[in-house]
């Protein structure tokens, strides 16, 4: 998550505000985590580091079916994880790696015609509605 967020303050640099949100799993939270927050936080608007201040929103436990990238994930994974064999987990993460980065790298050239080359094949419509479970089943 740390990592993540530097690479957004990067890309979003011109933003007043950055909000992340993420279903509560543990590998999510962390005190490094809140400690990087505050202290991005403490220097985001001062004239020398101007950067978007940074906001959490974290989703309540067991609410998967508001998290709407619990879909497009599940789909990545049925794609690239399920059922494979990959002979190390570096051969996996490369694969995982590849998916995102072609569905980007498709966005940016086509961002007219993106929703239906990366969005389509979601389990349900990414829509924020409680009956709405995102999160694949057959997949924990």
């Amino acid at each position: 998550m740390i990592k993540l967020i530097d690479i957004l303050l990067i890309q979003y640099s011109k933003q007043r505000c950055l909000y992340l949100s993420w279903e509560a799993a543990s590998w999510h939270v962390s005190a490094r985590l809140f400690e990087r927050v505050s202290e991005l936080n403490s220097t985001a608007m001062t004239e020398r580091d101007r950067r978007p201040v940074v906001k959490l929103a974290p989703l309540p436990s067991s609410a998967q079916f508001l998290n709407v990238i619990e879909s497009v994930f599940s789909g990545m994974a049925r794609a690239v994880i399920h059922n494979s064999d990959y002979q190390s987990v570096d051969l996996c993460k490369k694969a995982i790696d590849t998916y995102i980065d072609e569905r980007n790298k498709y966005y940016r050239q086509n961002p007219k015609r993106a929703g239906n080359k990366i969005w389509g094949e979601e389990r349900v419509l990414p829509s924020f509605k409680p009956s709405n479970n995102c999160k694949d089943p057959n997949w924990r």
